[in-house]
């Protein structure tokens, strides 16, 4: 079955150009001009038979709300991969966008061709460890590394992280710096070494990255445990997680 793509785009020329690239290339179009249109088409709704979007193209200057906004919202319910289109490259925006959820960022003006071709590689990466919406549906086997520290239980068969017992709520690649930190507790990682581990699939993102996701894993950590900071930083060098 064809896979649906949801494009949120007030302008409709580039938004007929990215259908055009991606029914091209096999995938299902469905666009929307303002933030509460996507909104609403990617909340789960009773009795809603259509396919739900597989993955949002997301521009960040709408005419209702900012699409940071726009993805600031949806990650309260909805794990759904997010690209950013925008008509600006500051690195702040760059960042920003990064930090509270989307996977990838493009900046006008693009080739819908590579678009596609980012959109293909988030899936592929998406596909290799889905993060499991609550579906009343217990997985048992559970990989948690003899090194890594007690207070963490990696469930990477689900894709998910236990931070004192209690599941993180993260973004795909706040999983995936995170698993990698824990697959080596004591270990120094640069940024360019996390980089080519989490980031493979996105050469154009910047080593700023590393640091905005540090941040964000931080806060979701210290919300369930304010007295530690197991991330620890090497100035200089790049970041462990406590062995110990």
């Amino acid at each position: 079955m064809s896979k649906t793509i949801l494009i949120v785009e007030d302008e409709q020329a580039i938004a007929d150009s990215i259908a055009y690239a991606l029914r091209t290339d096999g995938f299902t179009p469905q666009h929307v001009m303002l933030g509460e249109q996507a909104l609403a088409a990617l909340r789960p709704a009773p009795g809603n038979a259509a396919p739900a979007p597989v993955l949002v193209v997301l521009d960040v200057g709408l005419p209702d709300m900012s699409g940071l906004e726009v993805c600031r919202r949806l990650r309260q319910f909805s794990d759904v991969p997010v690209i950013f289109l925008t008509a600006r490259s500051d690195e702040i925006d760059r960042i920003v966008g990064l930090e509270i959820g989307a996977d990838d960022y493009v900046t006008k003006p693009f080739s819908p061709r590579e678009l596609v071709a980012r959109i293909r590689v988030i899936l592929r990466r998406a596909g290799a460890a889905p993060v499991p919406r609550e579906t009343g549906m217990t997985i048992a086997a559970t990989v948690a590394p003899a090194a890594a520290p007690a207070r963490f239980e990696l469930r990477a068969l689900e894709a998910r992280v236990l931070f004192h017992g209690q599941p993180l709520a993260l973004t795909r690649y706040e999983y995936l710096l995170l698993k990698t930190l824990l697959e080596h507790p004591g270990h120094v990682l640069s940024r360019e070494q996390l980089m080519q581990r989490v980031w493979s699939g996105a050469p154009d993102t910047l080593d700023r990255t590393v640091d905005a996701h540090v941040k964000s894993l931080r806060a979701k950590l210290r919300a369930i445990d304010a007295q530690t900071d197991p991330i620890h930083t090497h100035r200089g060098l790049g970041y462990s997680l406590a062995g110990a």
